[in-house]
């Protein structure tokens, strides 16, 4: 049995050729592991990542407003387009009926003679209600007034029973297609009666003398 010898501590088995030094633990060197990082690059990183942030967003914003700016115009194609084929649309529309007022007129007139019946009529009559559909309307009345920018004045004459000038004739009707007037009718207007107005004026002024001198009740 052996005994241990004592003032001698168990050294750690030394590998043949090593040095004394070799058998001793070194301590971790601060260079060799993962350290955190300084934190003057933390600050620098986080500055750098905040000013692509910003460049980032203030592209975005101008990419948005193209955007919106590109969407806007097409509308304002789309709007101009639209209202460009709807013109071209009842211009052509006009053309036509244009070319068929000469024919409305031939059956107006047959239909005032009375010469409007049997298969005539019936082709007549589905003409006028094509061209109704297509939007043609018929203006122009005896006892309105005469306005000029509808209204074609082909005989003049005076009349005591009118206060303005006044359509008292249709000599031709006037046809238009929504707004737009194809073709003015054509009348004859009647103008008050010169010196008409004076006579009538003096004659109401007699009248409200007569009854403001009329007798007094007691």
């Amino acid at each position: 049995m052996t005994e241990e010898t004592p003032g001698f501590d168990e050294k750690p088995d030394v590998p043949s050729g090593a040095t004394p030094e070799d058998a001793e633990p070194k301590a971790a060197s601060p260079s060799s592991g993962e350290g955190a990082a300084p934190a003057g690059d933390a600050s620098a990183q986080i500055a750098g990542l905040t000013a692509q942030l910003d460049q980032v967003r203030k592209a975005l914003e101008e990419r948005t407003t193209d955007l919106q700016r590109l969407q806007a115009e097409f509308q304002n194609y789309r709007r101009r387009v639209e209202r460009d084929r709807i013109t071209v649309k009842e211009i052509a529309i006009a053309n036509l009926l244009t070319e068929l007022l000469p024919v409305i007129d031939d059956i107006g007139r047959a239909r005032d003679h009375g010469e409007l019946v049997g298969g005539f009529k019936s082709v007549a009559e589905s003409l006028e209600t094509v061209a109704a559909k297509m939007g043609l309307q018929a203006f122009g009345k005896e006892g309105e007034p005469f306005d000029p920018t509808i209204h074609e004045a082909l005989m003049h004459s005076y009349a005591p029973d009118v206060t303005e000038t006044t359509c008292v004739a249709i000599l031709q009707p006037g046809y238009r297609i929504g707004e737009r007037t194809i073709r003015p009718a054509r009348v004859a207007v009647a103008e008050p009666q010169p010196g008409a107005q004076t006579v009538k004026a003096e004659e109401s002024a007699e009248a409200g003398d007569d009854k403001d001198n009329g007798p007094e009740e007691g």
